[in-house]
């Protein structure tokens, strides 16, 4: 048991001083992320997102989960708008038409951008899909979530939260 509970401290701590990594390089990040709208135009700048709580979510039309996160992802932007956090969808597929039949089934009422490139996902090393990047007010990357499962929700609200609350 004892190897147990030491174990999980090491991974937990490891995962801590990875994202601290990221955090330190951010503007790196967005300079690499040429974000585009659906129809190739381009869109906000990370940068310019400084002062809000950002949750940014990677999607593809062919991924299940993504499926279920939408509703949530939809929630969120309505519930927590008006506390400045702002909910960003990256599409990663291959055809824009995907995408574009994807949201006429699950539609989005949140920042929908694409990255045609994949340059932004490379940079933050998306591994899976969807892979979920919560930013604070700061521009700092705090939290790093792959996947989607519904039980999950509480637990990101409640990280959404404590983030607008701190004082940037």
């Amino acid at each position: 048991m004892k190897t147990i509970k030491q174990s999980i401290f090491i991974i937990a701590s490891l995962l801590f001083c990875s994202h601290s990594a990221f955090a330190d390089h951010l503007a790196q990040v967005s300079s690499a992320c040429d974000l585009k709208t659906l129809d190739g135009k381009p869109t906000v700048d990370l940068q310019e997102l400084r002062g809000k709580v950002v949750y940014m979510d990677f999607w593809a039309s062919w991924c299940p989960p993504c499926v279920k996160s939408f509703p949530f992802l939809n929630q969120l932007e309505h519930e927590m708008k008006a506390q400045g956090v702002h909910v960003i969808g990256v599409n990663l597929d291959e055809k824009v038409k995907d995408a574009e039949e994807f949201l006429a089934k699950n539609p989005a009422h949140f920042s929908i951008v694409a990255d045609p490139s994949k340059a932004c996902a490379k940079v933050l090393e998306v591994m899976a899909m969807p892979t979920s990047y919560i930013i604070d007010k700061k521009g700092n990357i705090r939290h790093v979530h792959q996947g989607f499962r519904p039980g999950e929700t509480e637990e990101l609200r409640a990280l959404l939260t404590q983030l607008v609350l701190e004082n940037p």
